[in-house]
Parts: structure tokens; sequence; C-alpha cells
């Protein structure tokens, strides 16, 4: 089978010079070639989930090191930012928030995908592997902002942390709802609470704290000196990043102790509900007992039984063990057994 074309995986590919995007279109070779002819500009090449032969291709023409290629085609990469020489490789998990009315083919409160970004003197390389991890609205405003672009690939490199790190903000946000819902029909008299749903939403919570946390110690690299080439006006953008991350961290800790507390809540009013049934069920035990015993012992058919000679012996019998039933049931619901 004939190695597929790097083409193929290709998203969009732009060169920018001075903040401003080149008209035409360009494949990465002949990107790359038109920066470097000029000695100014970047090029922006953005791939969807390409395949070792084409990431062969692009691996060549921008001299990426062959160990985040093959971390770029696998995927399932834990967020992390690695220098080779002059080269950057960061990896980013994105995170969508799941409408209530689409879980219930899924099964799911959030999707993951990943963003990889290398990043060169005069290349950014994002590789994507995931339906909602598309960038075209990041490449349009850093394109309407031609200042901010202009700094350069580190430019491009802060706007889709920003962009991965908001979508974090709203997606925390949805899920705050979710469990402040959760939390209600737990604390709310008289209803019955599927405690797997809770488990549910625990197991997304830390699913989402594996793809966000991890995600600090790479900001933090970014946001300072150590984190060269990335110039000092962008590291200022990548500290207000780091600040959003934080609070993103802060809320999924808060959730997940939340919903720890949710399970516990949920299981005592359980065990307090099958406690409530269990006293029914031997109440009306209970009142069934005294009808049995009184016909068992004069079921034993001896000869000498009081008042079976009576003639109202069987009235007397039948209306004493409807008085017995009756205090019982008295009994039973001053207690709040019925």
């Amino acid at each position: 089978m004939p190695a597929s074309p790097a083409a193929e995986a290709v998203v969009d590919c732009a060169v920018y010079v001075d903040g401003r995007r080149l008209a035409g279109k360009y494949t990465h070779e002949a990107a790359v070639a038109e920066v470097r002819e000029r000695g100014e500009g970047f090029v922006w090449l953005g791939l969807l989930a390409p395949d070792e032969e084409q990431m062969a291709g692009v691996a060549t023409t921008f001299g990426l090191h062959e160990l985040a290629v093959e971390d770029a085609v696998q995927a399932h990469q834990r967020p992390k930012l690695e220098r080779y020489d002059d080269l950057l490789f960061l990896v980013l998990r994105t995170v969508v928030y799941i409408p209530r009315d689409s879980r219930v083919a899924i099964n799911d409160v959030v999707e993951t995908g990943e963003i990889m970004v290398f990043v060169g003197d005069d290349f950014v390389v994002t590789v994507r592997h995931g339906d909602h991890t598309g960038l075209s609205t990041v490449r349009a405003d850093l394109e309407n902002n031609p200042e901010r672009l202009a700094l350069g690939p580190s430019a491009v490199v802060h706007a889709i942390a920003d962009h991965v790190v908001d979508s974090y903000l709203d997606v925390t946000a949805s899920i705050e709802d979710d469990v402040d819902s959760m939390e209600e029909a737990v604390f709310r008299p008289r209803t019955k609470v599927s405690i797997e749903h809770i488990y549910l939403l625990k197991r997304e919570i830390i699913e989402l704290r594996k793809s966000v946390n991890p995600l600090s110690n790479p900001l933090l690299r970014l946001a300072r000196r150590s984190a060269s080439p990335i110039p000092k006006e962008i590291r200022r953008f990548f500290g207000d990043v780091l600040d959003h991350h934080t609070i993103v961290a802060e809320r999924i800790a808060q959730y997940d102790e939340l919903l720890g507390s949710l399970v516990d809540a949920a299981l005592a009013k359980v065990s307090v509900q099958q406690n409530t049934d269990m006293r029914k069920i031997s109440a009306w035990v209970a009142l069934a007992a005294v009808p049995t015993m009184v016909a068992g012992i004069y079921g034993m058919n001896f000869g000498n039984m009081p008042a079976v000679d009576w003639e109202y012996g069987y009235h007397v019998v039948l209306g004493l063990i409807a008085v017995v039933i009756i205090g019982l049931v008295i009994t039973f619901k001053r207690n709040h057994w019925l």
C-alpha cells in the first residue's frame, strides 16, 4: 500500500509575515521555503490525526525530533512540555462537556482529545486528535490581531493554551450545574437518588483531573525564563493562563470532595429508607402473626379447648383478635412504623 501523502492530514497551512497572512495556498514544504527565503515570518501548519507516513514527511521538512513525532502520532499523552534543542513540544488535553440529553447512548459527561504543538524559531506545527479540537477560531482571532501575531510562533502557542484552558473553565461551570442538581436531589426529602449517577459524575471528574492538573507544570515553565525561546512579552500572557488553570484545578478538587460527600449522604439516605421499609414490613408481619397464632392454637384440635363449647366463643375470639390488631395498628402508627 502506498504511503498516504501528508496533504491528506493538513487542515491549514499558512505563512505569516509581520502578523499578516500571505495570500495563496502553500504546501508545508513551500511554506518553509518561503519563510526561509524571506528571512522573516513563520509557518503555521495544522494537522488532524496524521499517521506515521504523513508525519514522517512533516518531521523531515521541519526537523522535528523522532521521539516527539512518535508521541504526536500515537496520542494518549499526558499534558507535558519537552525541549529538544531549540524545539519545544507541548501536549495539551482538551475536554468538552456533553449535554444531558446526549448522554443516554454514550454515558459520559466529558469527552477528551489532544493537541500537540511543535514550536520552532520560524514555525508552529499543531497536531490534533479528537472531533472537538478545532483551532479555526483561534487562527481567525489571531489573524484579526496582527500585532499579537507579529510576536511570532510563541503567540500561537499562547493562544492555543489560552483557548484550551478557557474551555476548561466552561466545562467546569457546566459540571457545577450537574453537581448542584445532584446535591439538591440527594438532600431533597422523599426522593430516591441513583448512586450510579453520582459514581458516573465522580468518574468523569477523575478523568477531568487527569486531563487538567498535569498542565500546571508546563504552564509554569512557559511563564518563566527557562522556557526559551518564549519571549518576555508572551511569558507575561502565560502567567494569566496559569492563573485560570489554577482556578480550574481548585474547582475540580472542590467537585471531587463534594461528590465524595454526596456518595456518603446518598448511601446514608438509602440505609434510612431501607430501615423504614423494614419497619413497615415488620409491622405488617406482626399484624398477620396475631390471627395466625390464634388459628394455629385452635387448629390443634384438642378436646378441652377454651370456649370451644361456648355459644359465643367464636365471636369472642374474633373480637379479641380484632382488638389486638387495632391496638397494634395504633401503636405502630404512633411510632411511624406504618
